[in-house]
């Protein structure tokens, strides 16, 4: 056989073969099969690419870069400096400063703690509006001389503390500035597990870092600010139900933003689930609807105003349904209702269960915390409970805790018990080389003079809590209900005194 001969039999094979192929596929294709292009088309289906008209292009609803671009510009870096004075901090650790040591001890050389050589601790903030609010973390700033923000831009302020909440963590800064970039609440209540958020701030000194997980669990109490506490009728209760993702967070994320695709704040960051300080695998953040109310209380009034039921709660669970002989195995078990309270007034009783407020299920001691908390004194909220395996209903006005539903004023000055505590001046500082405490200002008769304590008194602690001036101790004092108080303190002559008494 010739090569031409060899060749146009080779060709012919080929396209005889090819012709099978093609009619064999068409024999047997489904009449009701339609293109790939038109299967998406009818499908809504979109194909990820790296390239699509000449622009990165992922799957709907999985795209970072928006939320990225709209959060990063409004997250601050925050530095809070301890100077001279560090040496008058009080020695105890503070909770978050036990998960967060590298966050705390960060600074110059130096002795860490109760030396004269300046420290620092550094952390995230999030500017809330153009002129100049910022909130963060109250463990980011707490006890600082003073505390710098560094904008994205690069641009420093010093800032204002303009009003802390430790029960929250949460604590609002301001600076002298105009213009500036801002992220917008979203409705943390809406959030669901399982969606895509995004965390924004300063892990370890890394400026503007942006990393992305998912929700991983709504209501979260993890024991870091209140210790176990579950007193509703005590002011000074922690409140804990955070939102848990799995973004990676690390010392120096703490107050910066949890957005969701939209860009929207939806919490602040604030602590991690680890056992050695850094991230390993959750992050916990406080939700942008408890942030807001309390924002808006530090704005309007320089202190939080805190509404309580009045109850001492439990999570209903199967051994508890079964030794109460519930007939309902979810909700909030009452333990305790406090005389007085907005729960006695509007008609419950130890041994309810609660399920839901305002339509909201609360079936978690953090759940109707939170949905507690976000209201003020005076607001009246709608409690589902069972009793008796009934399902009812009963509108409580919740009070402050001093047992009213006026609204607290942020003061110089407190009185309690025919007594007058005064927030320090600077000439007592000074004097004393002390930073923070209140002082006995006038003595009348009462508790404080019952227990021996004497006019000029300056109370620098209170059960071991440090108090900066009449504000914090309003919170510890004012919902303290038939319980031993411990106060220490300092005389003018530097005399240190310690007082036990009843309250």
């Amino acid at each position: 056989m010739s090569k031409k001969q060899f060749f146009l039999t080779t060709v012919t094979s080929a396209l005889v073969g090819g012709m099978v192929a093609v009619g064999s596929m068409l024999a047997l294709q489904d009449d009701s099969s339609v293109p790939l292009t038109e299967y998406m088309e009818r499908q809504n289906v979109r194909l990820a690419s790296y390239f699509e008209s000449g622009d990165f292009t992922v799957p709907e609803g999985l795209n970072f870069v928006y939320a990225a671009e709209t959060a990063t510009p409004a997250v601050v870096h925050i530095r809070s400096k301890y100077g001279a004075n560090a040496a008058s901090r009080p020695q105890s650790r503070h909770p978050l400063e036990e998960m967060f040591p590298d966050l705390f001890e960060e600074g110059t050389p130096g002795p860490r703690r109760g030396g004269m050589m300046p420290q620092g601790s550094s952390g995230s903030g999030v500017i809330l509006s153009a002129d100049g609010y910022i909130v963060t973390n109250n463990h980011v700033i707490d006890r600082a001389d003073q505390v710098e923000v560094t904008l994205n831009d690069n641009r420093s302020y010093t800032a204002e503390v303009i009003g802390v909440d430790p029960t929250t963590d949460i604590a609002l800064l301001k600076v002298d500035a105009t213009d500036l970039p801002y992220l917008s609440y979203g409705n943390s209540e809406s959030v669901k597990v399982g969606e895509w958020v995004l965390a924004v701030g300063n892990p370890l000194d890394l400026t503007s870092t942006v990393t992305a997980g998912i929700v991983s669990a709504k209501g979260r109490n993890i024991g870091i600010l209140g210790r176990g506490s579950n007193i509703q009728g005590n002011v000074n209760t922690a409140i804990e139900s955070f939102i848990q993702t799995d973004a990676a967070v690390n010392p120096g994320n703490s107050g910066g933003a949890l957005v969701n695709l939209r860009g929207e704040l939806i919490g602040i960051n604030t602590a991690i689930a680890s056992p050695t300080g850094s991230y390993s695998g959750y992050s916990f953040a406080v939700p942008a609807t408890l942030v807001s109310k309390i924002v808006r209380d530090l704005k309007e009034f320089g202190t939080v105003q805190r509404a309580l039921l009045g109850v001492q709660i439990q999570d209903v669970n199967a051994q508890l349904a079964k030794e109460r002989e519930l007939k309902v195995n979810r909700g909030v078990y009452i333990n305790t209702v406090t005389s007085g309270s907005a729960a006695e007034e509007a008609g419950l009783k130890v041994g309810d269960v609660v399920v839901e407020i305002n339509n909201r299920p609360v079936n978690t001691v953090a759940q109707l915390q939170e949905v507690v908390a976000i209201n003020r004194p005076g607001d009246k909220v709608k409690v589902t409970y069972y009793r008796d395996g009934k399902v009812r209903t009963a509108d409580a006005v919740l009070k402050n805790g001093m047992g009213t539903t006026t609204m607290l004023a942020k003061s110089n000055t407190l009185e309690i018990g025919g007594s007058v505590l005064a927030n320090l001046s600077d000439a007592d500082k000074a004097r004393l080389k002390i930073s923070k405490g209140v002082k006995v200002q006038k003595l009348g008769a009462g508790k404080l003079r019952d227990a021996k304590v004497k006019e000029g008194f300056i109370i620098t602690a209170i059960d071991h809590k440090p108090i900066e001036n009449v504000d914090d101790a309003a919170q510890i004092l004012s919902g303290k209900r038939n319980e031993g108080t411990l106060l220490e303190g300092v005389y003018p002559d530097g005399q240190k005194a310690y007082y036990g008494l009843p309250w």
